[in-house]
């Protein structure tokens, strides 16, 4: 049984917008200040179009599923390949976690007095994000189209989101001065470095669309259009969200993880509209459902893939007969990442295990578009993958200086090199195992 291509021009567009848009970046760009809007417009250019370039010319060079596992693949051999599906898929389950207890906690604060006591019970946090994770994953594992649904709710609340946010800077601009004086240079220090990083991963995500391949009705017509689009629109979200925001608050006054709540006040105290806080709330939580949902279901097509390959348990490679989803794929993402969810609980302060948890993404999640990047220029794109490639490893670099509120540096270091280092070992010592009992085909590394 194969994947059904059912998706079109419009589905896959909404689906990259709803995969790359985070509403919680908006609250870390408005803490870095007003020159984190010019750095948004760069990263688009620099970032953001090479990615979009490069994931239309392979997805229609290999529209199969599986994305940059089958690139990877087919340029630079089965033990790369398989590395790179390792390291992508590894980086989207330590998303989890950290996105969820981010996006429960910024709606329970917009919420009311109430829930912001409610987001200091880690067993309610704990509790409520799996639930959102759950019910996303859900969705996606009874079908491509109740999948889709959710997408385009995520997609709908966050720019629902900004437009609230933008119109409250604009009523509050009509009757007072900007709250922060604009300056579009951006302040350089030790202590915003890592947010070029973060800047960089935010405009990641474009690429999920090559993991449905198998599925896109007419890629080579569907895909670059999503792509351009998705690209210009999340690049105008991004830095008109940060600038409504930076109108109604200072930079100083916006906190990387409440930033939500405290622009969701200010917004309602803007329009004189006490019922404002927990509607933004509701499409706080609708856009990480659709979040959950777009992420979990792409990304559960590269251990699909790879399990066709025989470099996963061949449970993996089936598809569910009813449902004609890999859900053995979908099913582990929400069990790997509910154990991430609880154990990075223990051991640390709630600041510093987020600020780690947000630093180990990035690189785990840019290591594999080092690969991507050389199957564009091998492609025939050389320009799209220079721009890409060196964006991709200033951001990694930028992710391993710690941020302002790190206090003890040793720990924060040791953590990001144990955690790559384990991440990378465990790629190796599987990918040798299923090389050992799996077909000709699959050769051992090196």
């Amino acid at each position: 049984m194969s994947l059904r291509r059912t998706l079109g021009t419009r589905d896959i567009t909404l689906f990259a917008i709803a995969s790359i848009v985070g509403p919680r970046w908006i609250a870390t760009a408005a803490h870095a200040g007003p020159g984190s809007i010019l750095l948004w417009i760069v990263a688009a250019i620099l970032f953001a179009v090479p990615l979009a370039i490069a994931t239309a010319a392979l997805t229609v060079r290999h529209p199969h599923a599986g994305g940059i596992y089958i690139w990877t693949r087919h340029d630079f051999g089965p033990w790369h390949g398989f590395l790179s599906f390792w390291l992508y898929w590894m980086g989207t389950i330590v998303w989890f976690p950290g996105a969820a207890m981010f996006y429960l906690g910024a709606a329970a604060g917009i919420a009311g007095p109430f829930g912001a006591h409610l987001a200091q019970n880690r067993t309610i946090l704990i509790g409520g994000s799996l639930v959102l994770i759950w019910v996303a994953l859900a969705a996606n594992m009874f079908g491509v189209k109740s999948g889709q649904r959710l997408a385009d709710i995520g997609a709908a609340g966050s720019w629902l989101l900004a437009l609230l946010f933008g119109v409250s800077a604009l009523v509050f601009q009509r009757h007072h001065a900007p709250v922060t004086q604009f300056r579009l240079v951006p302040d350089f220090s030790w202590n915003t470095v890592s947010f070029l990083s973060t800047i960089a991963f935010a405009m990641c995500g474009i690429e999920l669309l090559g993991l449905m391949g198998a599925e896109i009705r007419d890629p080579k017509r569907s895909l670059p259009r999503a792509a351009w689009i998705a690209s210009i629109f999340n690049t105008l979200y991004y830095a008109g969200a940060t600038a409504a925001v930076l109108v109604l608050l200072r930079p100083d006054q916006v906190s990387e993880l409440q930033g939500l709540t405290q622009a969701g006040t200010a917004a309602s105290m803007a329009l004189a509209a006490p019922w404002l806080p927990p509607f933004i709330a509701v499409l706080v939580c609708s856009t990480a459902v659709g979040q959950f949902g777009t992420l979990g279901s792409s990304n559960a097509r590269l251990p699909f893939a790879a399990g066709v390959h025989g470099l996963m348990p061949r449970a993996f490679g089936r598809i569910h007969p009813t449902w004609n989803t890999p859900h053995v794929s979908i099913l582990t993402i929400g069990a790997l990442a509910s154990v991430l969810l609880i154990v990075m609980q223990f051991g640390d302060s709630v600041r510093a295990a987020y600020d780690t948890i947000v630093s180990l993404m990035v690189i785990v999640s840019f290591l594999p578009y080092v690969y991507l990047f050389g199957s564009a220029w091998k492609c025939g794109h050389q320009w799209t993958a220079a721009s890409g490639m060196a964006v991709t490893l200033l951001a990694i670099i930028c992710s391993t200086v710690p941020p302002g509120g790190v206090e003890n540096v040793w720990i924060f270091e040791g953590k990001l090199a144990l955690g790559t280092a384990a991440f990378v070992a465990s790629a190796w010592l599987v990918y040798r195992r299923r090389a050992a009992d799996s077909s000709p085909n699959v050769i051992s590394p090196g």
